[in-house]
C-alpha cells in the first residue's frame, strides 16, 4: 500500500506517510492513540486508505489550507489563519490540503482555532475521529497499442480524457486529473474494452499527420475530445455536437492557437469552479469578472461543451495576463518512437510544440583540468578536446522548457520515454529519505560539507544522509545500485566515466541503478547521467561541458538548498543557474518534475525585494516592493491555489508565475519571512530569508 498511518513517536498523534511520493505528515491528538483500519466509503471525497482514533483534539503542525463541509456536502468554513468558531452539532468533512490529500470525518460540535503556526480542533469529549489520505501518486489504468499509423495515433490519443475524473469545472485542480492510459507501438490499434471515455459532445479535427495529434494532445485530454482525422485539406478546428466550431488555425498558426486554448479553457475553468465545492475569494476571478460577458454560476451547472463556447466567445487577450505562467512546455519530434512519451507530457498538461526548424549547434565539451589564471581550475581531468552536438529549442514563455528528441538541448531539460516509465516503476519504500553526498575530490570540500550539512536539516522530514569520500570504482558502483532517493557527486567525470581513487567507473557498465535522482556536479556529466537514466534513475542534474570549480560551487551550494526546500529539479535549475557564469552548461535529464523532499507550504517560491521603485530610486526607508514567485511542486500540477502571507488581501492565487507587487514595510516583510525559509532576490542578489535582516537594507 502506498500510504501508511502509525502512532507518532515524537508526540502524541497519527504519523501518515506517503511511501512512493517520499510525503509525511504528522497530525497531532490529545494524548496517545492506536489508529485502526477504517472504511474508505465513509469519506465525501475518494480516499486511498483511512484509519480511525479516539481523541479530544486534532492538531495541525502548519498552517494549510481547510474547509469544512457539512453533511450535505456545502461549505461551513474557510479555515483562515485567525479563525476561531465554534460549530454546533452535526457531521463534518475537513478537507486538510497538506502534502498529501488528507480528510477528516467527524461528528459532534466543534471548535476551530488557527494562527500562521497551525490549526487546531478541539471537541467537547472524546471523539472518533477517522482520517483519511489520498496520494498524489497516479498510475495509468491500461495501454492503449497504436501503430505507427497518424490515423491509429489519433484514435490512441483520443482516449487520454479517460483519465479525467471529472468533466466538470473541478477537474482544473491536479488531484482531479489521473494519468492518463499508456500508449505503445505494435502490430495493430488496439483499445481495451474497459477503457471509459467521457462523452463530452467535443471533437477536434485534424490533418492526418502525427505532429497534429501530438501537438492537440493535451487540449484533447483536457477537454475530453476525439481526434478526428479530416482529409480534404480544412484547417484544424475544435467542433461541439451542439454545432460550435472554433478555428484552430489562427494568423499565430496551429500550435500557438493550441496552446491558448488550452490555457483559456483551463483558467476559467478554475475561475468558474469558485461556484462549486471551492467558494473561496479567487484573485484572479475578481480582475476579470469585470471584463468578460460570463455568468459564472450559470456556467458551472453547463455541460462542458456549453462552457467552452462559452470560454472561446472571450478573446484571450482579455484574460492573458492572469493566465498562469504555463509550467511545461516540451518541445517533440513526432516520431513514432516519440509517440509513448506523450501520455507522460499529458499527465504534467505540457504545452507541445514540435520543432519550428532543426537547429544543430556545437560546443566544446573537454579540456584540461589545469588551473585558470586566477588559480581556479576546471573540474575535468581530461586532456582530449571535442565538441558535442546541441540543440537550441525556439525560447517559449512557460516556466520550464523540455526537449525530446535527438542531442542534448541548450536552456531546456533533456526528457526521455526510459525516465518517465522509470518514475512509474517506482516502488514502495518504507524507510527514510536516503541521500548520499559523495566526495572524490578534496579540493571540492567546501561543497560537499554544505551538502552534508544542508540535506536532511529539516527536522520534521524522515532523513538518512551519508556522506562519502574518495571511493574506489567498486565503492561508487555499490551506491550508485543501492536504493537511494538522491546521490549529489562532486568531482571529475570524463570520456571514461566517474574518476575514482583506483580508475574509472563508466556508468554504461552498471547494470541497474537504484539512485532516482542526482547532481552530478562534474565537468561533461551529460553522458553518464544519461547513462544512470537508461539504468534506471528518473532524473537529474548534469552539465553540457567543462565547469570552473568556483562556479560550479555556487550552482552546487544553491541547488542544495532549494532541493531541501522542496523544489522540482528542473525549478530549481532555472533559479541557481543564475549564479554563476556557468550556469548555462546544467541542464535537467530525465524527469524535471521530480523533487527530493516536499515543500512546507504547498509549493515551492521565490521571494523578489526591490527597494526602487523602478526609476531608479530609492524608496521611502520603510517601503519595499514585493513580489512572489511560485513553482508548481513536484507531486502537485498546474491547477492548485493558495494564500499569499504579503499584502493585505486574503485572496486565493492560482499557482505558478509572479504575484504582486506589494507594497510592504519594514517590519511586516520581517515578520512574513521569518514563517519560513524562502530563497530570496534582493535587488537583483540572491539571499535566504533566514540571513535576510530588513533593518540592514
Amino acid at each position: 500500500m502506498t500510504l501508511s498511518f502509525e502512532a507518532a513517536s515524537e508526540r502524541p498523534g497519527v504519523e501518515i506517510r506517503d511511501r512512493i511520493e517520499r510525503r509525511t505528515y504528522t497530525v497531532g491528538t490529545s494524548g496517545p492513540v492506536s489508529p485502526t483500519p477504517a472504511d474508505t466509503d465513509e469519506f465525501r471525497f475518494p480516499v486511498d486508505a483511512a484509519v480511525a482514533v479516539t481523541t479530544e483534539t486534532v492538531t495541525l503542525p502548519t498552517f494549510v489550507a481547510t474547509y469544512v463541509r457539512g453533511a450535505a456536502g456545502r461549505m461551513q468554513l474557510e479555515v483562515g489563519n485567525e479563525t476561531d468558531r465554534r460549530l454546533p452539532s452535526g457531521r463534518y468533512d475537513v478537507e486538510l490540503c497538506a502534502p498529501m490529500k488528507l480528510y477528516l470525518a467527524v461528528e459532534g460540535p466543534m471548535t476551530v482555532t488557527a494562527t500562521d503556526d497551525g490549526i487546531r480542533f478541539a471537541f467537547e469529549s472524546a471523539t472518533t475521529v477517522r482520517v483519511g489520505a489520498r496520494s498524489h501518486h497516479e498510475r495509468p489504468a491500461v495501454t492503449v497499442t497504436t501503430t505507427e499509423d497518424p490515423r491509429d495515433v489519433m484514435a490512441a490519443f483520443s482516449t487520454l480524457g479517460s483519465a479525467l475524473k471529472t468533466t466538470s469545472p473541478e477537474r482544473s485542480f491536479p488531484t482531479l486529473r489521473g494519468h492518463p492510459p499508456l500508449v505503445e507501438l505494435g502490430d495493430e490499434l488496439a483499445i481495451p474494452d474497459a477503457l471509459d471515455v467521457p462523452e463530452t459532445g467535443v471533437r477536434i479535427e485534424l490533418p492526418p499527420d502525427r505532429g497534429h495529434a501530438c501537438v492537440a494532445a493535451p487540449l484533447a485530454f483536457y477537454l475530453g475530445a476525439r481526434q478526428v482525422p479530416v482529409d480534404d485539406g480544412s484547417a484544424p478546428r475544435i467542433v461541439t455536437d451542439e454545432g460550435f466550431a472554433y478555428d484552430l488555425d489562427g494568423p499565430r498558426g496551429f500550435e500557438e492557437e493550441v496552446a491558448r486554448t488550452l490555457k483559456q479553457t483551463f483558467f476559467l475553468d478554475c475561475v468558474t469552479r469558485t461556484e462549486g465545492y471551492y467558494p473561496v475569494t479567487l484573485h484572479e476571478r475578481e480582475a476579470i469578472e469585470p471584463a468578460v460577458e460570463l455568468d459564472f454560476a450559470d456556467l458551472y451547472d453547463r455541460s462542458l461543451a456549453e462552457r467552452l463556447e462559452a470560454y472561446l466567445s472571450v478573446p484571450f487577450e482579455v484574460v492573458e495576463e492572469y493566465v498562469p505562467t504555463w509550467k511545461l512546455t516540451t518541445h517533440v519530434e513526432p516520431t513514432p518512437e516519440n509517440v509513448a512519451s506523450v501520455p507522460f507530457l499529458v499527465d504534467d498538461l505540457a504545452v507541445v510544440r514540435t520543432p519550428a526548424a532543426r537547429q544543430t549547434t556545437h560546443r566544446a565539451v573537454a579540456s584540461s583540468g589545469e588551473l585558470t589564471r586566477d588559480g581556479d581550475f576546471t573540474r575535468s581531468s581530461s586532456e582530449s578536446g571535442g565538441t558535442r552536438p546541441v540543440v537550441e529549442p525556439e525560447g517559449t514563455d512557460s516556466v520550464e522548457q523540455a526537449w525530446l528528441g535527438d542531442h542534448a538541448p541548450v536552456d531546456a531539460s533533456k526528457a526521455t520515454p526510459t525516465a518517465f516509465r522509470n518514475r512509474l516503476a517506482q516502488e514502495t519504500d518504507a524507510g527514510d529519505i536516503e541521500i548520499s553526498v559523495v566526495c572524490n575530490d578534496t579540493a571540492m570540500d567546501e561543497e560537499r560539507d554544505i551538502a552534508a550539512e544542508v540535506y536532511g536539516s529539516r527536522e520534521s522530514l524522515p532523513f538518512d544522509v551519508t556522506v562519502h569520500r574518495d571511493l574506489r570504482t567498486d565503492e561508487l558502483r555499490e551506491v550508485l545500485a543501492e536504493e537511494t532517493a538522491f546521490l549529489h557527486y562532486i568531482g571529475h567525470i570524463d570520456d571514461s566515466g566517474f574518476e575514482c581513487a583506483d580508475g574509472h567507473l563508466d556508468a554504461a557498465d552498471v547494470e541497474s541503478v537504484g539512485v532516482e535522482a542526482f547532481v552530478l556536479n562534474a565537468c561533461q556529466s551529460y553522458d553518464q547521467g544519461m547513462e544512470l537514466i537508461d539504468a534506471g534513475s528518473v532524473g537529474g542534474v548534469v552539465t553540457l561541458s567543462d565547469v570552473i570549480n568556483s562556479g560550479a560551487v555556487r550552482v552546487g551550494k544553491t541547488m542544495v538548498r532549494l532541493l531541501n526546500r522542496g523544489f522540482p529539479l528542473r525549478a530549481a535549475l532555472s533559479i541557481a543557474q543564475s549564479r554563476s557564469i556557468v550556469g548555462n552548461q546544467y541542464i535537467v535529464v530525465g524527469d524535471g518534475n521530480l523533487d527530493v523532499v516536499q515543500t512546507e507550504s504547498g509549493s515551492a517560491f521565490l521571494c523578489v525585494v526591490e527597494t526602487g521603485d523602478g526609476d531608479g530610486e530609492k524608496r521611502s526607508d520603510d517601503e519595499f516592493e514585493v513580489t512572489l514567485r511560485s513553482y508548481v511542486s513536484g507531486d502537485g500540477g498546474i491547477g492548485g491555489f493558495f494564500r499569499p502571507r504579503f499584502g493585505e488581501s486574503d485572496d486565493y492565487r492560482l499557482t505558478s508565475g509572479d504575484h504582486g507587487p506589494f507594497t510592504m514595510t519594514r517590519e511586516e516583510l520581517g515578520t512574513t519571512l521569518a514563517m519560513e525559509n524562502l530563497p530570496m532576490k534582493v535587488d537583483g542578489e540572491f539571499t535566504w530569508s533566514n540571513a535576510f535582516d530588513a533593518d540592514e537594507i
